[in-house]
């Protein structure tokens, strides 16, 4: 129950307003503890609105890029893109001036980004927004402080914030992998040295040519097999990784040991290491832990760090890697994605390896904050930001037994949601490839459905989308949009933190960031970013471009031919993607196309 006093200015047309969608329910076997500090001072991100000159001009800006292949996509600059898809400088300046009227203490202020960061007591920020916060404590969250009912603005600012995060600190989102065993690494000698010049990490050879576990893959061996095209590496290419650790509750480990990549890399897969760095957000940044089972239970995300960064460093080695460190609140999410989008590391890929439910129990997520990260989303797409996203590792109930669930973010429109199959191979091909189901043997399943949350987009407007499998059963965004291997029976070996062990993992985990590291050698090779690619693979790529899964289900949804809420599209076929995404190459084929698109007008 909300019992602060709202600090109304001077400037106050009446009482204060709620800011919709910000509503925090009670957390289920949380118990609270008392109220916060009143002394404490805290950091908050405002979100202003966007720039409401530019709702025309921002979908259209949307519709055009979807419309092109990436060769002939035009990005916004900086200055475009601020004016398009920031917030107004005079509706962020009136937030300033609101927040110093209460005591707000104004850190910085970007209209890029559209957030402005304050610090204030607890006592003035209770004031200022309407809330009580206190402190709880929850089995396997931690301690967190947190708040309950709405967010609550004076009339002078209603409608010009759109989200305030960093009130409530519960985490939202888990890793999304399945570790299946893990064993020391007995051999020292570093592999056979690469041709000279070489970054692409070879298929391992000598000691490390079979994995200890039969069936399992090296990840370049997973490349190779899915025909990534072998000249492209992903040089000049900048990949973003998040990594969410931190928070107020649980344990706060959550990072990757240097040593240990760089054994992986060199005597493991006999490459080269990738060039990473830390952008750290919230957070203590590159933390790791010891990455046991009882530390990844009380949220420890070293073996999640760890996984991405060995998947995505040997399957695109030429490319910078920027590894965003945050905590895993929906503060620590937005603030992470408008860093990425509007920084200057110029990212073109962003791997993530988290989600939950969309529509999760425990209300980890308001809508509020699933509003602000789809609009983050779209103004990756704006900037030719390609986002890969796991679809979960439950199957359709998303670790939710209450019926089927769809995983946020994967649910997003404007992500590219990577589910999960079972990869058997035959020697340097593939046997068979099915849609990865294990529960069986407790060992997960491909996340996928259709999303009660988010509408259908346009660009699935002619793909057969089922009803939700639960009540009301809406038809909505379906996911994923594409898959890979994620089955751990058939998973990806990785180094442990400890520089000591390997282990074989899968969890859509593996799938989305292979599908990274592939968008960032077509990026090289097509010398222009892929970008927002879900409208071109519904219309110019759903046949004949990637590998069809056709058979298994992940509980109430069935593969079949075409897409389906289990893999999408199917699973890379490198090449094919590539040349399907350069479009017409001779003369000839440049006419064809021209006659083509008169005869259809």
């Amino acid at each position: 129950m909300m019992t602060s006093r709202h600090n109304q200015t001077a400037e106050s047309a009446g009482p204060p307003i709620p800011i919709a969608g910000s509503t925090r329910r009670t957390l289920p076997n949380a118990h609270r503890i008392g109220p916060t500090d009143l002394a404490a001072k805290i950091r908050l991100s405002i979100y202003v609105r966007q720039n409401p000159a530019e709702h025309i001009a921002r979908k259209r800006v949307t519709e055009e890029l979807s419309k092109k292949l990436p060769q002939e996509r035009r990005y916004l600059s900086d200055e475009q893109f601020a004016q398009t898809f920031g917030a107004n400088q005079q509706d962020v300046q009136q937030v300033e001036d609101w927040a110093k009227q209460n005591k707000l203490k104004v850190l910085e202020a970007k209209a890029a980004s559209r957030r402005v960061s304050v610090e204030g007591t607890v006592a003035d920020v209770n004031a200022a927004f309407g809330v009580t916060l206190n402190e709880y404590s929850h089995p396997t969250l931690g301690r967190f402080r947190g708040r309950e009912g709405t967010v609550n603005l004076d009339p002078s600012v209603h409608g010009i914030i759109e989200g305030v995060f960093g009130l409530d600190m519960r985490k939202v989102g888990r890793p999304r992998l399945r570790r299946l065993a893990t064993t020391p690494l007995t051999w020292t000698s570093a592999q056979a040295a690469p041709p000279k010049g070489a970054r692409i990490a070879p298929v391992p050879k000598g000691p490390s040519a079979t994995t200890p576990w039969p069936g399992t893959f090296y990840p370049p061996e997973v490349a190779s097999l899915y025909d990534y095209p072998a000249q492209l590496d992903a040089r000049q290419q900048n990949i973003a990784v998040f990594a969410f650790n931190g928070g107020t509750g649980g344990d706060p480990h959550g990072g990757y040991s240097a040593t240990a990549l760089e054994r992986y890399f060199t005597q493991v897969l006999g490459g080269t290491p990738p060039s990473i760095d830390d952008v750290v957000i919230h957070g203590p940044g590159n933390f790791p832990g010891p990455d046991t089972h009882a530390s990844a239970l009380r949220g420890d995300t070293t073996g999640e760090v760890m996984l991405d960064l060995c998947v995505v460093g040997s399957v695109a080695p030429g490319a910078h890697i920027f590894v965003y460190f945050s905590e895993s609140t929906s503060q620590g999410w937005i603030d992470a994605l408008y860093a990425a989008i509007t920084d200057d590391n110029s990212v073109s890929v962003i791997s993530i390896s988290y989600g939950a439910a969309e529509n999760n129990l425990e209300g980890t997520w308001t809508t509020m904050g699933v509003k602000l990260v789809d609009q983050a989303f779209q103004a990756a797409a704006a900037r030719g930001v390609t986002v890969c996203v796991c679809s979960g590792d439950d199957g359709s109930e998303d670790h939710d037994p209450s019926g089927a669930h769809v995983d946020f973010p994967a649910a997003s429109p404007w992500v590219l949601g990577v589910g999960g199959t079972k990869l058997v191979a035959d020697g340097n091909s593939i046997a068979h490839e099915t849609v990865w189901n294990e529960v069986r043997i407790n060992q997960g399943a491909g996340g996928g459905g259709v999303s009660v949350i988010f509408s259908r987009p346009e660009y699935q407007a002619h793909t057969d989308i089922p009803p939700a499998a639960d009540s009301p059963h809406h038809i909505g965004r379906g996911v994923p949009d594409v898959a890979a291997v994620a089955d751990p029976v058939t998973g990806v070996v990785f180094m442990c933190v400890d520089g000591a062990h390997i282990a074989v993992t899968g969890g859509t985990s593996v799938s989305a960031p292979l599908w990274a590291a592939l968008i960032a050698r077509l990026n090289q090779g097509l010398n222009a970013r892929c970008g927002f690619l879900n409208p071109l693979l519904y219309t110019k790529m759903s046949k004949g471009v990637l590998r069809d899964i056709t058979v298994g289900s992940i509980g109430a949804y069935a593969a079949h031919r075409g897409w389906d809420a289990c893999t999408g599209f199917g699973a890379p076929g490198g090449k094919a993607l590539l040349k399907a995404l350069s479009g017409p190459r001779t003369a000839r084929e440049r006419a064809l196309k021209r006659r083509r698109a008169r005869k259809h007008r």
